[in-house]
C-alpha cells in the first residue's frame, strides 16, 4: 500500500483518505472482527517499510468496544501487517513502532521501557527506562529521541508499572524528552517541559 497511510485508533484499522467518507479501511488485525467505532484493541502505532505499512501495535488483542483498558498491564502486542502474525507479546500500553538500523523499536509505554523486539525471538529488549509515559519516537545518527508525558488522567494510567519503576527509582513522571545513545543505553541528554 502506497500513499498517506496512518492508524484508525477508534475503529481498529489502518486507513487512508476517502473522498466520499471520512477514511477508508486497509487493514485491520485478524482477531477485530468488525470495523466499528468502538476502540476494541487500542490501535495506535505504525512502522512503516519501503513506503508500506510493516508493523502496528496496539494495547490488546480484545474484540470488544473499550476492551483494551481491561489489558494495560500486559495485553500490548506488536503485528506483523504483511502475515497478521503477533510478533511479540506481554507488552504494557506499546506504541510508536519503528524500523531503524535494522532493528524494530518500540517504545513500552506502561512500564518506562525503550527498547526492540528481536525478530527472531519475539522478545522485547529493554535498552533503558525513561522517567514518563512514552509516546513518540524518531532517530537521527545513533540517537534515539523518546518523547514523554505525564499521565493524562487517573483511570487509564494508573496502576502500570511505570508507578512501582519511578517509585523504585525515587522519581516522578517528566514531561519531556530523552536523547538516547544507541550504542550505549545512556541518556546522553535530556529537555524537561514543565
Amino acid at each position: 500500500q502506497r500513499g498517506l497511510v496512518f492508524v484508525n485508533t477508534l475503529f481498529s484499522c489502518l486507513a487512508t483518505l476517502d473522498d466520499d467518507s471520512s477514511f477508508r479501511s486497509l487493514w485491520q488485525p485478524p482477531f477485530i472482527t468488525k470495523l466499528a467505532a468502538e476502540d476494541r484493541c487500542h490501535l495506535n502505532g505504525l512502522a512503516m517499510k519501503d513506503g508500506s505499512p510493516a508493523y502496528v501495535t496496539a494495547v490488546s488483542t480484545s474484540d470488544v468496544a473499550d476492551g483494551w483498558r481491561d489489558h494495560r498491564q500486559d495485553g500490548g502486542v506488536v503485528i506483523d501487517v504483511e502475515t497478521g502474525e503477533i510478533v511479540t507479546a506481554g507488552l504494557s500500553m506499546p506504541h510508536s513502532p519503528r524500523l531503524y538500523r535494522d532493528k524494530l523499536w518500540v517504545l513500552n509505554s506502561g512500564t518506562g521501557e525503550f527498547g526492540f523486539v528481536d525478530l527472531d525471538s519475539g522478545s522485547f529488549e529493554a535498552v533503558t527506562f525513561c522517567p514518563g509515559y512514552l509516546r513518540g519516537l524518531n532517530f537521527i545518527d545513533r540517537y534515539a529521541i523518546v518523547a514523554h508525558s505525564l499521565p493524562r488522567d487517573n483511570r487509564t494510567f494508573s496502576g502500570l508499572a511505570l508507578d512501582e519503576a519511578l517509585s523504585s527509582r525515587n522519581a516522578e513522571a517528566r514531561c519531556g524528552l530523552t536523547v538516547v545513545d544507541l550504542d550505549t543505553g545512556d541518556a546522553v541528554h535530556w529537555v524537561r517541559i514543565e
